[in-house]
């Protein structure tokens, strides 16, 4: 998965350059609220990518899991093979193998187990992850609003900024106390 990155320095830099030229008081306010939301862009982002690499991670060991579930399988098939032969030629089938296939049903159970716990742990990252990332978005959003608002002069996009803002802040409040 990419990381996700927030274009936010050089509105940034828009934003700082126009609050130091101006005589407007509220503008240093805007430059100072933008530049509290850069940082919680770059935590969430931080946030985002993190659950992001959990979930491939997870994800990566389901797979081993069932590859592992998949060679018991194949072992069991084979010596369920063998035994039905030699039950079919009038022979006696020696009571290892017999052990052996047991052995092989019970761990592909367990093995099972931990191939659905590990698939299960990537969809919760995965669904924090895109919380996140909705964060993220609200974030720059409300940076690049913030910007308009100094470059209109307009305080009425600054407050539509903090709507952004406090919408990107529920995302991450919500992301940090999931639990699924």
């Amino acid at each position: 998965m990419e990381e996700i990155e927030a274009p936010i320095e050089q509105v940034q830099e828009v934003i700082n350059h126009h609050a130091h030229e101006s005589k407007e008081t509220w503008i240093g306010n805007v430059a100072l609220t933008s530049a509290l939301l850069a940082v919680l862009a770059a935590v969430t982002a931080l946030l985002s990518a993190d659950h992001a690499n959990e979930a491939m991670i997870e994800q990566i060991q389901a797979s081993d899991h069932w590859g592992y579930y998949q060679a018991k399988g194949i072992k069991a098939a084979v010596l369920g093979g063998k035994i039905e032969m030699l039950g079919s030629l009038g022979k006696l089938v020696s009571e290892k193998d017999e052990q052996k296939l047991e052995s092989y049903k019970k761990d592909q159970e367990e093995i099972s187990e931990k191939a659905k716990e590990k698939e299960h742990s990537s969809e919760s990252h995965l669904k924090h992850h895109v919380i996140f990332a909705r964060g993220v978005t609200m974030f720059q959003v409300a940076i690049g609003i913030a910007a308009i608002s100094i470059l209109t002069r307009r305080r009425r996009f600054f407050y539509l900024g903090l709507g952004f803002s406090l919408a990107g802040l529920l995302f991450l409040v919500q992301g940090l106390l999931l639990h699924v």
